[in-house]
């Protein structure tokens, strides 16, 4: 990832931020980031995120309805369902590997791994790619 993308981030507890990641892997256990509109670094834990979506812009358009189906896009990775332990679910192409043993559920989750990163199925959409954090998943499918 690199330094000053634009990012939103949404924590487990419904709150979202908007601003800069100063320092990110996907193996890091907390992510430096700025407040859109501050001048101080927070050091944020990454288990207290829901997902990194990295965006285009911060103001995002609101009279875009997000499409939710593949074929939209040229495959980019492997297709994957995620569905949010809040209840939320989301879809698009996994890049790189599954961290954890393939299966309908989650199991057996790799301890290294943080998370993985997730292209959107709509070029349209104002998020590039998103970094979902492993432990608010409550169940992920690999679709064939």
């Amino acid at each position: 990832m690199a330094v000053n993308d634009k990012v939103v981030l949404r924590f487990n507890s419904g709150e979202l931020i908007k601003g800069y990641l100063r320092e990110f892997s996907l193996d890091s256990q907390a992510v430096l980031f700025e407040e859109l509109g501050r001048n101080s670094v927070r050091n944020i834990p990454v288990h207290e995120l829901k997902a990194i979506f990295f965006v285009k812009t911060f103001e995002g358009d609101s009279k875009h309805r997000e499409k939710k189906r593949y074929g939209l896009r040229q495959k980019v990775g492997k297709k994957i369902f995620i569905r949010f332990k809040d209840g939320e679910s989301m879809i698009g192409y996994l890049q790189g590997d599954v961290p954890w043993d393939k299966g309908f559920f989650i199991s057996k989750p790799d301890e290294k791994k943080t998370g993985f990163s997730l292209v959107p199925v709509d070029e349209d959409s104002n998020n590039l790619r998103v970094f979902v954090v492993g432990a608010s998943i409550k169940d992920i499918t690999v679709i064939p």
